[in-house]
């Protein structure tokens, strides 16, 4: 029998790995046979907290066969998830995310909360099934959490991200703050990564009505590094806004240590959605955001309402 396949969304990010393997223990906890997969490859961030753990990352897929049985962490918009997703047998979803672009034939386990990150929702099912936490999913839970709301300084961040945080440090016998820093940090290496690959770390495609657009995000802690790739930034994004038909092309470079980013963004109509997004004019096709740091809670919901 085919195990279920746990993942989280394209391009994954450290919650999306994190909570896969996070979800398949506490699956194999109760008797599942859930395997935890990924979408994309890992990025440096990610790499830090599986070299700390000295584990491997999961498997990589590109595609599922039709009736496979899947568990979507992470993510529910079918855009954002694996070839074939529209034909397989979900059997249930952990998000922290708006719902979107979702459909299913069958009846499903759904839990979705409004927090800072996904393996917060799992720290909280550890707790109601009475599963004890041991220190690998203690670090790969707590990871998560860092990372999505950047070390608790996110708009995003819930009092709940930070109770499940504080008891996760202990049981992972971690410094938040220095464990903290030094894996955002490591995320923010990306000098040998092409523009190509720098727009697509984590970029998530959305859809509204006839319209497609991309919001892509790196974390930095320097805007003005990256943006000494800026002319051929701009070229790799027209080409993708040209490849995939999209309307429009965000993408934003988050400063984790000033908590502001900088936007370049392209496409029809780009001027105008910027300005009644953000109140902000965009000046050679770029703007700086003060405060915005969240793609969920700032950059999307703006974007999605004036596009």
């Amino acid at each position: 029998m085919k195990p279920i396949l746990v993942f989280g969304h394209k391009n994954p990010d450290t919650d999306s790995i994190c909570s896969s393997m996070v979800y398949e223990i506490l699956d194999r906890k109760n008797g599942g046979e859930t395997k935890a997969v990924r979408l994309g490859e890992i990025n440096k961030e990610t790499k830090y907290v599986l070299d700390y753990l000295e584990e491997k990352a999961p498997e990589l897929i590109e595609k599922i066969e039709e009736g496979q049985q899947v568990f979507l962490v992470d993510h529910n918009s079918f855009n954002q998830s694996v070839e074939g997703i529209e034909n397989a047998n979900i059997l249930g979803v952990i998000d922290h995310h708006r719902i979107a672009n979702f459909e299913t034939s069958e009846p499903l386990y759904y839990n979705a909360k409004p927090y800072g990150c996904t393996t917060t929702i799992l720290f909280e099912e550890f707790k109601q099934l009475n599963q004890p936490i041991e220190k690998k999913e203690a670090v790969l839970m707590a990871s998560a959490i860092i990372s999505d709301t950047l070390l608790l300084k996110s708009p995003t961040t819930t009092k709940q991200d930070k109770e499940a945080l504080e008891e996760l440090a202990s049981i992972a016998q971690i410094d938040v703050h220095t464990y903290g820093l030094e894996m955002l940090k490591a995320g923010t290496d990306l000098d040998d990564y092409s523009c190509e690959e720098l727009i697509n770390l984590d970029a998530k495609q959305f859809d509204k009505e006839n319209t497609s657009f991309v919001i892509s995000q790196i974390n930095t802690v320097s805007i003005e590094d990256i943006l000494k790739r800026e002319e051929e930034l701009k070229v790799v994004i027209q080409k993708q806004i040209e490849e995939k038909k999209l309307d429009l092309f965000v993408f934003a470079i988050t400063d984790i240590l000033n908590s502001n980013s900088e936007i370049i963004a392209l496409g029809k109509n780009a001027k105008d959605v910027i300005k009644k997004a953000f109140g902000e004019i965009l000046q050679n096709d770029k703007a700086f955001l003060e405060g915005v740091v969240s793609r969920k809670k700032q950059l999307l919901p703006n974007i999605d309402k004036n596009i």
